[in-house]
């Protein structure tokens, strides 16, 4: 009989930042890096034989918890991947529910009626996932070995245990950040004793699923699932001219020295040089309550892109929206190679700083703002 420690990943950048990860090989957040502490503790006396992860990274440095105590290789197993969304990858939740509402219902309530191109599907994510973990089980028999892998396979091979067909996968909650399932594995056949326990979180106050509650009840909307609409400032120059009037008003208390012709041209500019560079960010009832302005060109042989404007209206900020702005900045400066996205902060804006140093900004340099004041420029590594 084998004993089997199923775990989900650590928070990652996607739950974060509320995009389909699938196998985009997204690094973990703040908080997943702090659930690794917690599930460390969390097995630190639990005997284990061996040690096996998906071959991304987040899975990998999930598994780096478990080794904190335990001497123990790590063995990579693609088989344990995360389900392939094809040309959903790295797509806002919130533009997935408005493009293509119908398939977002089938991949939340009824994934083996889910497709995309390019994507794989549900079913062959159950084969694989059961494949693997048969072949881990046989291979370690008497032992008692961890596992980590991704919250749609973890799902996908529970239910397929469970006998719960695809249209009932409702039955199966969806596991939190580090959950662990534990399976009991006799003669090739399994039994689950115990399915996405996160008690090692709750008591640290590091649950990622604590602070939503979409998946509560099928068909759920959540407003914080925000989408991403392209902005040509040339069209609609009083909604570009508004959000960024209310930014200068916020960091200087006036409009002195707010010049919207000049950023108006500079917007022009970096839109012609990307096209999502400049965004607006629409709630799911058609609310926009915020805006994003990037510049690609600025450090381009630097492989540094810049973040020139990043407001949230003021009633939405503590909705976990302006972080959905820092993820556009990261998607779109990874998609063209950058290494570093950085931008610059009033050193009187404490909220602004102590909300880009929790999205892992630092202090790279400072400089002269064009009211005056200085300004302190701040890099995060992509």
């Amino acid at each position: 009989m084998t004993t089997l420690y199923l775990i989900r990943h650590a928070e990652a950048e996607g739950n974060l930042y509320r995009r389909a990860q699938g196998q985009y090989d997204a690094a973990l957040s703040p908080k997943g890096e702090k659930q690794l502490d917690a599930l460390a503790e969390r097995f630190r006396t639990v005997p284990l034989d061996a040690l096996y992860s998906s071959d991304l990274r987040r899975t990998q440095r999930t598994a780096g918890a478990i080794t904190k105590y335990h001497a123990l290789p790590l063995h990579l197993e693609p088989r344990l991947r995360e389900m392939a969304l094809g040309v959903w990858e790295d797509r806002p939740f919130g533009d997935l529910a408005y493009a293509e509402p119908e398939m977002m219902d089938a991949f939340n309530n009824d994934p083996a009626a889910w497709h995309a191109e390019g994507a794989e599907g549900f079913l062959s994510l159950q084969r694989r996932m059961l494949e693997a973990v048969t072949e881990i089980a046989a291979r370690h028999d008497g032992q008692s070995v961890a596992v980590v892998s991704h919250g749609m396979a973890i799902r996908a091979l529970l239910a397929a245990i469970l006998a719960v067909p695809s249209r009932e996968i409702y039955k199966i909650p969806h596991g939190d950040n580090t959950a662990v399932s534990r399976l009991r594995c006799e003669g090739g056949a399994f039994t689950v004793e115990q399915s996405n326990d996160n008690s090692h979180l709750l008591t640290a106050g590091l649950s990622t699923l604590a602070r939503q509650d979409w998946w509560k009840e099928p068909g759920r909307v959540d407003l914080n699932n925000i989408r991403f609409q392209r902005l040509d400032p040339r069209k609609y120059p009083g909604l570009y001219t508004s959000c960024y009037e209310k930014t200068w008003r916020a960091v200087h208390g006036s409009l002195d020295g707010f010049q919207a012709p000049i950023y108006l041209d500079a917007a022009a500019r970096h839109v012609a040089a990307c096209p999502d560079a400049l965004v607006t960010i629409v709630r799911p009832d058609d609310t926009v309550v915020g805006i994003t302005e990037l510049d690609t060109e600025r450090s381009r042989a630097e492989h540094t892109g810049w973040i020139c404007l990043c407001y949230v209206e003021e009633d939405c900020r503590r909705a976990l929206l302006g972080v959905q702005l820092i993820g556009h900045a990261v998607s779109v400066f990874r998609r063209m190679g950058y290494k570093r996205a950085r931008l610059c902060v009033y050193e009187g804006n404490t909220d602004a700083i102590a909300f880009y140093t929790a999205c892992q900004f630092h202090t790279v340099g400072e400089t002269s703002g064009s009211s005056g004041g200085r300004l302190f420029i701040m890099e995060k590594a992509l």
